[in-house]
């Protein structure tokens, strides 16, 4: 059973910074894919980034590409989401997923341990 906590969430002016970190526990981390995903209010949980156990594969939903930078760090059991110029429409709770497969999917429905998730809002 794999634990995910994520943290660095915050309120940020629109063309601000924020490095959100989901760190995982309980099983072995280079084993799986990672995703991070948001949720607004009133929508679904949509998909932002996804990255392959060894960081070879990286994909972006296309709204934010340019903009956030996922990365891991094996050794610490850590995945980042480095997201620059936010923008208002980027508020929503952020979560990160384990997959348990190498590869990386955009699809919420293959990723099988979740966070609880941490609130990100960008003010105009």
């Amino acid at each position: 059973q794999v634990q995910l906590v994520e943290s660095g969430g915050g309120l940020v002016q629109a063309g601000g910074s924020l490095t959100l970190s989901c760190a995982a526990s309980g099983g072995t981390f280079s084993n799986y894919a990672m995703g991070w995903f948001r949720q607004a209010p009133g929508k679904e949980r949509e998909f932002v980034a996804t990255i392959s156990w060894r960081a070879g594969s990286i994909y972006y939903t296309d709204s934010v590409k340019g903009r956030f930078t996922i990365s891991r760090d094996n050794a610490r059991n850590t995945v980042y989401l480095r997201m620059n110029s936010l923008k208002p429409e980027d508020t929503a709770v952020y979560y990160c997923a384990a997959r348990s497969s190498i590869y990386p999917s955009a699809s919420k429905d293959e990723y099988d341990y979740w966070g609880q998730g941490t609130q990100v809002t960008v003010s105009s």
